[in-house]
Parts: C-alpha cells; sequence; structure tokens
C-alpha cells in the first residue's frame, strides 16, 4: 500500500492533481482543501494516501492530516458510501464539524454535502455515532433542547446552520438558558 507520497505537482485538475513522485505521475484525488491549498504547478506536496482497487482501477485519493485520511478510511466502512462521496463529505465538512453533526444528531449538517439527501444523513449518522469520537476526546457535547430551539431560530433568520454553530459556541458558558437571551447573546456573535 502506498501510505504517504511527496512530490510536485505537474497538473491541478478539477478534483485532483497530478504528483511527480520518482519519474512517474500520480493522479491522486483530493479533498477540496488540499486542492485549494496547492500554489500550482511546481509547488512540492506530501499527501497521506489511500489506495482503492477496483477490479478495473487502482485510484489514489491523498490528504494533508493523517486525521483526514482516517475519517476517510472510517467513511468508507459505511455501507453506500464509496471513496467519491467519502472524498465529497471530507471537502465539504471539517472533523470537527462532522462530529458536532454526529454528537447533536443533526442531519440537516449532512445534506449540505452534495449528493446526500435526508435519508442518507440520517444513515450516516446512526452508523458513524460508534465510529466517531465525540466525546471528551473531541470535547464536543451533545447540544441541548434549548440550543437546538436557539440554531432554530438562527436558521429562522437567515443564517446557515453552521454560522448558527458558531455563533451558538460563542454564548458564555454561565449564560442562562433562557432562549430569547440565548438567541440574542447568538446575534451579538455576528455584530
Amino acid at each position: 500500500m502506498i501510505d504517504m507520497l511527496t512530490g510536485q505537482v505537474v497538473a491541478l485538475r478539477e478534483g485532483y492533481v497530478v504528483v511527480l513522485v520518482g519519474g512517474v505521475g500520480l493522479r491522486v484525488y483530493v479533498p477540496a482543501s488540499v486542492f485549494n491549498a496547492v500554489e500550482g504547478r511546481g509547488h512540492m506536496l506530501t499527501l497521506y494516501t489511500h489506495l482503492v482497487v477496483r477490479e478495473d482501477a487502482f485510484a489514489l485519493y491523498g490528504f494533508a492530516e493523517q486525521d483526514e485520511r482516517a475519517l476517510f478510511e472510517t467513511l468508507l466502512t459505511i455501507p453506500g458510501v464509496g471513496p467519491r462521496l467519502a472524498l465529497s463529505i471530507i471537502s465539504t465538512l471539517t472533523l470537527s464539524q462532522l462530529s458536532q453533526a454526529v454528537a447533536s444528531q443533526q442531519p440537516e449538517l449532512l445534506t449540505r454535502v452534495p449528493g446526500i439527501g435526508k435519508k442518507l444523513a440520517q444513515k450516516l449518522l446512526f452508523e458513524l455515532k460508534d465510529k466517531l469520537a465525540v466525546d471528551a476526546a473531541t470535547g464536543l457535547s451533545p447540544v441541548s433542547e434549548i440550543d437546538t430551539d436557539v440554531i432554530a431560530a438562527l436558521t429562522a433568520l437567515g443564517y446557515s446552520v453552521v454560522e448558527a454553530q458558531a455563533a451558538l459556541q460563542s454564548i458564555p458558558r454561565d449564560a442562562p438558558p433562557d432562549i430569547e437571551e440565548r438567541v440574542r447573546l447568538a446575534l451579538d456573535y455576528f455584530a
């Protein structure tokens, strides 16, 4: 298995880069974070890789961090999730956003990923709840019912779920449990 590679980027195409390693150009499918970080041809790049072997093809997927690769490999263990969908999930959501969605059981975060509808989002949440460390290891805790109402109020005002969660995290821990007060504090985040 190819665990890691370092080489010079010789081509950039939508969704993949071609990296010259030892005189061989390797096509490596990468998430948006890696693709956007490449400065152009000639850029030296180190990727942690996962090789997918199929009957008709070999495909190499590369990630800037080992955590991203581990998440990719975890996603591949879920029935119905192939490499392209797993890569799309990693391109759209960070590990912490995905962990938060799983911890708080929020399928609407997953439906932001192209190719994931409500039904698949529910399935992913169910499958990932035991596979992702969403407790003390990540520092994430499930969102309370009051905070769920705060997120609902913010999204009703036109903010995205991600923006609403960021605003929710900005609320002081000692804030009163009153929904209206928590919404006001969350709106201060946007000011």
